[in-house]
């Protein structure tokens, strides 16, 4: 996270903390991907793995391990484990241990385990992060990049790699052509009937407190649909989220959207933990993205 998003989320906890009061507690949070081309890295071919099991296992000087809390990745690929009263998380460390529905063909082998890692602790609250983790298919993908010599994995989970540099491919057979195009939609466009089959990994009847967690959940409640935070205007928090709804969709719709799919939920959770004048500015932030400019326009083609 670079600094001018650091101090904003740090104003946020500050904000938090001063109206809800103390309460203890840590939070770690991360993503799991496949590894589609098995070369033990983030790359521009993976992508977020849903319905997967994390665990995280803590060890004491001896090597034995003294807590062990499990979690399975939501439609994103991401996960959040809260832990009441700040336990000691040092020497803790997370890794894929079990396939879902989303790891269809990419549940071969699990990357390697990655250390929990402090970001930052304030008040009574500290929040810890995890690198990405990997799931691996049984062969790299036909379209990956062709290599004399295998990448080696990372040698140790506080090495940071950096990605390989390769020149695209000849596209696949999928996914389809506009993914790959710089595209931006509108509301409008996303709620008319003759667009519906572009909607990709989200439906309209999924319930906005499983797209955006917990923290829409309080705000938005738990039976509010996509579909009906699409129809949202007026409030402030309604325009908010038909913005970020239509952001997210045009993040999955094209891979050159100014923001991608882990972005959106995240610019929209720290709006939710700020004044209602974030909330504006970041509702403006998404309608600005998702009008898109003479050289991005939408690019959605009526379905048939």
């Amino acid at each position: 996270m670079d600094f001018p998003n650091t101090l904003l989320f740090t104003s946020f906890l500050i904000l938090a903390a001063a109206i809800d009061g103390a309460h203890a507690y840590a939070m770690v949070t991360g993503s799991v991907f496949c590894d589609q081309c098995k070369d033990g890295q983030r790359s521009l071919f993976d992508y977020p793995l849903s319905g997967v099991k994390v665990t995280m296992a803590c060890a004491n000087s001896n090597g034995q391990i003294t807590m062990r809390r499990e979690e399975t990745t939501n439609w994103f690929g991401s996960y959040a484990m809260r832990f009441d009263d700040i336990p000691d998380l040092t020497g803790c460390y997370a890794q894929v241990s079990g396939s879902g529905e989303g790891s269809t063909g990419c549940s071969a082998a699990a990357g390697p385990a990655q250390s929990v890692r402090l970001m930052f602790r304030m008040f009574d609250m500290e929040m810890y992060a995890v690198d990405s983790l990997l799931s691996q298919p049984a062969q790299p993908m036909s379209f990956c990049p062709r290599s004399s010599t295998p990448v080696p994995s990372p040698p140790s989970p506080s090495t940071p790699t950096r990605p390989p540099s390769f020149r695209l491919p000849p596209l696949p057979p999928a996914p389809p052509v506009p993914f790959l195009e710089a595209s931006a939609c509108s509301h409008e466009k996303w709620t008319a009937p003759e667009y519906k089959c572009h909607w990709r990994v989200v439906n309209p009847d999924m319930k906005v407190a499983v797209v955006f967690g917990p923290l829409a959940a309080e705000k938005y409640g738990t039976d509010m649909t996509v579909w009906e935070g699409l129809q949202g205007r007026g409030d402030p928090y309604r325009t908010l989220l038909r913005e970020a709804i239509t952001s997210l969709l045009n993040s999955y719709n094209s891979l050159l959207f100014p923001y991608h799919t882990l972005s959106v939920i995240q610019h929209m959770s720290l709006a939710l933990m700020g004044s209602q004048q974030n909330v504006l500015l970041t509702a403006l932030r998404f309608r600005r993205a998702n009008s898109g400019s003479p050289n991005l326009t939408c690019k959605l083609t009526p379905c048939k």
